[in-house]
C-alpha cells in the first residue's frame, strides 16, 4: 500500500489526508484503503484516457496533413495537364491563325495587284476566299476541340477529387472505428487489472 499513496505525493490535500490515514490505525480509519485503491483507479483510468486522445489528436493532424499533401499533389497534376492541354492546342491555333493572317495579306495584295485583271482577279479571290474559309473552320473545330477537351479533364479530374475524398473519409472512419474497439478493448482490461487488484 505504499507504493499506492506514493503516487499521490504530488497532491498536498492528498498528501495530507495520506498522512493522517497513516498515523491512524486500520481500526479507526476503516475503509481508508479501499478508497485509495478506488482513487487509484479513476486516476489509471484518466491517464489513460488523456494517453488514447492525444494519440487520436495526433492522428487527426498526420491525417489533415496527408490529405492537403494529396490534394495539393492532385491539384498539381490537373493544372499541369491543362497548362500542356493549353499549349497544344494554342500552338496548332496560332498556327492556323498565322496561317489565316498570310492568307488575308495575299489577299490584299492580289486585289491591289490586279485591279485591272478582272476574270484573272476574280478566280484568285475566289481561291482566297475558300482557303480563309477553310482555315476559318478549322480554328472553329479547333476551338471546339479545345472547349469538349477541356470539359472532358474537368470532369474526370472532379471524379479523381471525389474518389479521393471518399477514400480518405473511409480510411478515417475505418481509423476511429479501429482505435474506438482498441480504447475499449484496453479500458476493459485496464477495469479488470483494477478490480483484480483491489479484490486481491
Amino acid at each position: 500500500m505504499a507504493s499506492k499513496r506514493s503516487y499521490f505525493d504530488g497532491n498536498d490535500d492528498t498528501t495530507k489526508v495520506s498522512k493522517r490515514t497513516h498515523s491512524l490505525s486500520n481500526e479507526d480509519v476503516p475503509g481508508e484503503n479501499f478508497r485509495t485503491m478506488i482513487d487509484q483507479f479513476g486516476a489509471n483510468v484518466n491517464k489513460t484516457f488523456l494517453a488514447k486522445k492525444k494519440q487520436l489528436q495526433t492522428f487527426t493532424s498526420l491525417s489533415i496533413k496527408n490529405s492537403n499533401q494529396k490534394m495539393a499533389q492532385l491539384w498539381q497534376n490537373q493544372q499541369r495537364d491543362r497548362s500542356q492541354l493549353a499549349e497544344d492546342y494554342t500552338s496548332q491555333f496560332n498556327a492556323v491563325f498565322q496561317q489565316w493572317k498570310t492568307d488575308v495579306q495575299k489577299s490584299k495584295e492580289v486585289d491591289e495587284k490586279f485591279t485591272n485583271m478582272f476574270h484573272h482577279q476574280q478566280k484568285m479571290f475566289q481561291h482566297t476566299r475558300a482557303a480563309q474559309g477553310q482555315r476559318l473552320k478549322t480554328l472553329k473545330q479547333l476551338l471546339e476541340q479545345y472547349i469538349q477537351s477541356l470539359q472532358e479533364m474537368e470532369e474526370t479530374q472532379d471524379e479523381e477529387q471525389g474518389t479521393l475524398l471518399n477514400d480518405l473519409r473511409k480510411e478515417m472512419s475505418l481509423f476511429q472505428k479501429n482505435m474506438l474497439m482498441a480504447n475499449q478493448n484496453q479500458e476493459m482490461a485496464s477495469v479488470r487489472k483494477s478490480l483484480q487488484s483491489m479484490l486481491m
